[in-house]
């Protein structure tokens, strides 16, 4: 399958064990669920301070995935282009990371 048929923002691919897919989709999906609880909460009428709890659960799951992702990249992609001598990945590393800080 090429690229165009995966995603409009796809460039390059990372190559990733089933066991790899398989925790960082369980992941998604916890979290996922968790943002579905906030909307029941929402539907249920519950407290703003329980929600804001449940949100603030929601955004340390999410960053804690980020963390985890962004420490995987920089060990196997980062070094991987580095070590074929691109360097441009460190430019792309710098980016990602300041997205991540907003």
């Amino acid at each position: 399958m090429d690229c165009d048929k995966r995603c409009i923002c796809c460039q390059k691919v990372t190559e990733r064990s089933e066991e790899e897919k398989k925790k960082l989709i369980n992941r998604l999906r916890r979290i996922e669920g968790q943002v579905r609880g906030l909307s029941g909460m929402i539907e249920r009428d519950a407290y703003c301070a329980d929600i804001l709890t449940q949100s603030a659960a929601v955004a340390a799951a999410l960053n804690a995935f980020n963390r985890d992702l962004l420490a995987r990249h920089i060990r196997t992609c980062v070094v991987r282009d580095l070590r074929e001598g691109d360097d441009s990945v460190v430019d792309e590393l710098v980016n990602t990371v300041q997205k991540l800080m907003k």
